[in-house]
């Protein structure tokens, strides 16, 4: 299985000027790879723009994950206290 998240280090990893000259390029890169770029400034990474799709579906499984562990922390706090 192909991991949507891995970066392209060729493909994935633009300037911020090329950003503001290309940016319908690098929008339509972003939605059909599924991949995030990062934008770097002064050839230092700056900032990562990933679809929007792909960050909700990032953020819901990260808050059922914090939701499932915060749970399991509950119920070995109980047990312990029993």
């Amino acid at each position: 299985m192909e991991n949507k998240m891995a970066i392209n280090l060729a493909e994935d990893i633009r300037s911020v000027t090329d950003l503001k000259r290309k940016t319908r390029e690098i929008l339509d890169q972003i939605h059909k790879t599924k991949r995030p770029v990062v934008l770097t400034v002064n050839g230092r990474a700056d900032a990562v723009i990933m679809d929007v799709e792909v960050y909700e579906k990032q953020l819901k499984a990260s808050v059922k994950r914090l939701a499932e562990v915060t749970h399991t922390a509950g119920v070995n706090d109980d047990k312990n206290r029993s």
